[in-house]
């Protein structure tokens, strides 16, 4: 396809522009399994809560993997530097619009002190709930050795955009598969959004690679950037780097969608385009238990120079047990993921997640419009408001 004369391209699909198509037969949605392993964590739901201040916090990771998901600490969030990060996070939700952005850059100037990441590890850990954390590249290496020794299951290195062929004369550049090497946790690593990147990043000896730049709800990297992919193709891409590595070496690493679903059905449709498990952030921002106090922002917003995130309010729907498992009140997929992808499982005639990644997928950009009148006149169902 060409763009013009001098530029080829081709077209990119959103998960808001395809559906799932059923086969012959169903499945009775009880005997349904949607579990899945990454990183070697067992997990009976395929959702990480996205590593976000107003997402996850010792307490809402602990809550997660009670309720069968992983939520993502970000060990340079403000539970490691504050001894009194709710009274920060207080602060957050109430600044006005306008002083939002330099009162973030202000938040997060204080330094990380390493006994608050301590501190929180063995708090998650302590619980028996998977106990994952997160921090940029800049600075994995350090922060990898203090989750190793303070009991974490698994670290997720995390950033707009990552590489193993990252250029700077500034800085020391992070040696990926030396770290994987050396390291006796799990390492993840994000993001990216296309085959050959995945490729590259699978073969460094991560268990799982995280994919999507910019489809998140507070982001806003494809406003100020222009970069980014659309999930449905993105995801398809990056499986192919999966699928084939596997069939060379026998070792699965595990692909992780990574924004861009707010309701359940967004979440199916990252599954049955071949990702293994989800990370959301903005519908469990939602939650009664939120650190966010009805609020979401991107981890990008406090960057001193360019910001790239904003804050957005979600207000509250109910607890992070309805969002995750029912009974949801509301009847816009925004509750009980975990009987939504049962329910769509068994409609679509699929046991496992692997059975569910080989459904037919059609391009159907009339899906959420097709006869949908007065719902959107109404703000009612999918269009509410």
């Amino acid at each position: 396809m060409e763009l013009g004369f001098g530029k080829k391209t081709r077209r990119a699909y959103g998960l808001d522009e395809i559906a799932l198509v059923p086969s012959l037969k169903t499945v009775d949605p009880d005997d349904t399994d949607p579990s899945v392993e990454i990183s070697s964590i067992k997990m009976q739901i395929p959702i990480f809560g996205a590593a976000m201040d107003g997402v996850i916090s010792p307490d809402t990771a602990i809550l997660f993997g009670k309720l069968g998901g992983v939520g993502v600490l970000n060990l340079q969030g403000v539970w490691s530097r504050y001894n009194d990060a709710k009274s920060i996070l207080r602060k957050i939700a109430s600044i006005d619009r306008e002083e939002y952005v330099s009162f973030m850059q202000k938040v997060y100037k204080e330094p990380i002190k390493e006994n608050l990441i301590e501190k929180c590890i063995a708090k998650i850990k302590a619980s028996g709930a998977p106990t994952v954390v997160s921090s940029t590249p800049q600075v994995a290496e350090k922060y990898v050795k203090i989750a190793e020794d303070s009991g974490a299951d698994a670290f997720l290195i995390q950033s707009t955009v990552i590489s193993t062929q990252h250029y700077s004369k500034k800085e020391t550049i992070l040696d990926l598969k030396k770290l994987c090497s050396k390291t006796s946790i799990p390492i993840m690593v994000g993001n990216c959004v296309s085959y050959e990147v995945a490729q590259d990043l699978i073969q460094t000896g991560v268990k799982a690679v995280f994919v999507g730049i910019g489809p998140g709800a507070a982001c806003t990297t494809r406003g100020v950037l222009g970069i980014g992919v659309p999930m449905a193709t993105a995801i398809s891409d990056c499986i192919l780097a999966r699928d084939e590595y596997y069939k060379k070496t026998k070792k699965y690493v595990s692909i992780v969608a990574d924004g861009g679903m707010t309701s359940s059905g967004d979440i199916c449709k990252a599954i049955a385009c071949g990702a293994d498990a989800v990370m959301i952030g903005s519908p469990f921002a939602k939650a009664k238990e939120a650190p966010g106090n009805g609020f979401h922002w991107g981890m990008a917003t406090p960057n001193a120079v360019l910001p790239r995130g904003t804050r957005i309010k979600v207000g509250t729907i109910g607890s992070l047990e309805s969002i995750l498992r029912g009974p949801a009140i509301y009847d816009d997929g925004s509750q009980n993921f975990h009987g939504a992808i049962k329910t769509a499982m068994g409609t679509l005639g699929v046991s496992t997640i692997k059975e569910m990644q080989q459904v037919e997928v059609v391009i159907a950009p009339s899906l959420l419009t097709e006869g949908k009148v007065y719902q959107k006149a109404q703000q009612l169902g999918m269009y509410k408001g």
